[in-house]
């Protein structure tokens, strides 16, 4: 994927949030969500953001603004028609966004109509998504936690040669802003190595965590039985957002095997409503490395681009807002801080591994990248590996302190690029809390 004009950090907008050197939506971003303004109980549709502005693409296709073919798929209430068409109709759309959002355009006149301010807006899940998977790329996450369970051999010996990844549910996938009950499930005291023979209870689980990680939104896919290749998977790729997958600790210690996580992960995954495209952030691609003394990857995982660009330079935080916090007026308070660069696999990767026995991938699946964490402390994606497993308290600034998370406690994600040269491009954020009153059995 080559930059093009849509990239250059010169370009400015006759919207003039989008042009401060802080926002997440400048020119040379233009992502795209489903929105309605908020309490109207209109129909949802297809919006770019610009600033601190929503494009409507439906009103702008009533006042004749826009003229790319595929703009009416990108207007409807669901995007999958629009991440079928593929990159060629992707790029047009850009564009032509890019010339009409510009300062000096013609469409100015007709596209200030077709503005609402973000605040205003409400937002649904950007697509139909038919089927999500959750990988697990960051080998500082897995060693973290292996470290756990296998203080020996806290990798397991396929790791370093496949994307390893489960099918996920899809019907608890939700937007920004989710609020969810405390999941209850099986816990055995003790944890999974408890003695044999210890009996489980049913309970709510007191183990709950976040899981840093990004969205994959996958475009055009491929046919059953068609693999798609390391070389073409990127141009399958629709775009990036925010992830959260939440997990039950102690549930998922009990149930996970053998076959792997169930009602500790099924309950609530939590997505950022704009979707980046992987044009927007072409600038801020980077080699994908590994260590020397690491097995190199298989042919079908393994390409020149791949390595000469196959990584994304995207920085992820998190952060956590207390009730206490909320209920004295206090910011939220920074927990970690890493980067997707040193994910240990790819995204071109995930598609090619993901595909390589025949399965089909469709437009609007989701793929999540797995927990992104980094070699430092503070680089950790979960409070699992903050808090050594729950042995330690992780301190708060206002005197509070947690191992897990508590009931109302709002989790509170952002992601962003930036390079000298290039214009910053931002995600939003992604928010989601826990009930404040965790629900009886």
């Amino acid at each position: 994927m080559a930059l093009n004009e849509s990239h250059d950090p010169q370009l400015q907008s006759w919207i003039e949030s989008a042009n401060a050197p802080d926002t997440d939506f400048p020119l040379q971003n233009l992502p795209l969500a489903v929105f309605r303004p908020a309490g109207s109980g209109e129909t949802y549709r297809g919006g770019v953001a610009i600033g601190d502005q929503v494009l409507d693409l439906a009103a702008a296709l009533k006042r004749g603004a826009l003229s790319a073919p595929a703009a009416a798929a990108a207007a409807l209430p669901q995007l999958n028609e629009f991440m079928a068409a593929g990159p060629q109709a992707w790029t047009a759309l850009r564009l032509a966004l890019s010339r009409a959002l510009r300062r000096g355009a013609a469409q100015r006149a007709a596209l200030s109509s077709c503005l609402l301010p973000q605040g205003e807006a409400q937002y649904a899940l950007p697509a139909r998504i038919g089927d999500y998977t959750d990988f697990y790329t960051s080998i500082h996450h897995a060693t973290a936690v292996g470290r756990l369970f296998r203080p020996d051999n806290p990798l397991l010996p396929n790791y370093k040669w496949m994307p390893v990844g489960y099918h996920g549910r899809c019907s608890s996938i939700a937007i920004s802003g989710q609020q969810f009950a405390r999941p209850w499930g099986q816990v055995l005291a003790g944890g999974s190595g408890a003695a044999a023979g210890g009996v489980p209870t049913l309970a709510a689980s007191q183990r709950l965590d976040y899981e840093l990680e990004l969205g994959v939104f996958i475009g055009a896919g491929n046919a059953l039985g068609s693999p798609i290749s390391i070389e073409a998977a990127e141009s399958n790729v629709f775009g990036l957002c925010l992830l959260n997958d939440w997990s039950a600790r102690d549930l998922q210690a009990w149930e996970y095997q053998p076959l792997g996580p169930f009602l500790g992960k099924n309950f609530a995954t939590t997505i950022s409503p704009w979707i980046v495209t992987l044009e927007a952030l072409q600038p801020f691609r980077v080699p994908w490395t590994r260590p020397a003394e690491d097995p190199p990857p298989l042919s079908y995982l393994d390409s020149p681009s791949l390595r000469a660009q196959g990584a994304i330079d995207l920085q992820l935080e998190v952060w956590l807002e207390t009730e206490t916090m909320r209920r004295d007026g206090q910011y939220p308070c920074r927990l970690s801080h890493s980067n997707f660069r040193q994910a240990y696999w790819a995204i071109a990767q995930m598609v090619a591994h993901h595909t390589v026995n025949g399965c089909n991938l469709q437009p609007g699946d989701l793929l999540g990248t797995g927990t992104q964490s980094g070699p430092g402390d503070a680089e950790a994606g979960s409070l699992l590996e903050l808090s050594a497993g729950g042995r330690r308290s992780l301190a708060l600034p206002d005197g509070e302190s947690r191992r897990f998370l508590e009931d109302g406690d709002a989790v509170i994600m952002r992601g962003w690029c930036e390079r000298a040269g290039a214009t910053r491009i931002g995600f939003g954020q992604l928010v989601g809390q826990v009930q404040l009153h965790a629900r009886a059995r």
